[in-house]
C-alpha cells in the first residue's frame, strides 16, 4: 500500500510559534495475513527555507484483534531539520500502544504514548474519532 497525505496548517499562537506550517506525509506499507507494517517519512515546513525543513517520520506495526479490532505499537520521532540534526539527546521519540475500531460510519482509534527521551513529552494520549466521507457501498 501507499500514499500520500498534504495538511495545510493555520496555528493558534499557543499551539505553535508559527502561524502556517505544512506536511508532507508519504505512507509506504504492507500487508500481511494478519498484520500491517507502515512507514511515513514525514516532513514539515514553517516555510523558512529547504534546509529547515524537518524530518518527523512515523512507524506503526499493527495485529488484527478481530474483525473490526486492531492492536497496535506506534513511533513518532522529530529528529529535527534537515540541514542540522538534533543531537540525540534532543531528538524527541515517543511510543504509543493503540486500539483501533472499524465502525460501519466512524472508526475509533486510542493510544497511550510514552516518552523515550528527555526531549519527548513523558505521557501523552491520543484520540482519533474519523469518519469517511466518501465510502462508497461494497458491490455484490
Amino acid at each position: 500500500m501507499y500514499g500520500a497525505n498534504v495538511e495545510f496548517s493555520y496555528n493558534a499562537k499557543r499551539w505553535d510559534s508559527t502561524r502556517i506550517t505544512s506536511e508532507i506525509r508519504p505512507i509506504i506499507g504492507w500487508h500481511f495475513k494478519s498484520a500491517d507494517l507502515i512507514f511515513n517519512p514525514i516532513i514539515d515546513t514553517a516555510y523558512d527555507g529547504f534546509g529547515r525543513l524537518e524530518f518527523v517520520p512515523a512507524v506503526r506495526l499493527a495485529f488484527d484483534a478481530g474483525p473490526k479490532w486492531q492492536v497496535a505499537v506506534e513511533e513518532y520521532s522529530n529528529f529535527g531539520h534537515f540541514e542540522d540534526f538534533l543531537p540525540a539527546s534532543e531528538q524527541s521519540h515517543q511510543i504509543y500502544a493503540v486500539v483501533d475500531r472499524a465502525g460501519k460510519t466512524w472508526d475509533f482509534e486510542f493510544g497511550v504514548g510514552f516518552g523515550l527521551t528527555d526531549a519527548s513529552d513523558s505521557l501523552t494520549f491520543k484520540m482519533i474519532l474519523a469518519r469517511d466521507l466518501w465510502k462508497r457501498k461494497a458491490r455484490s
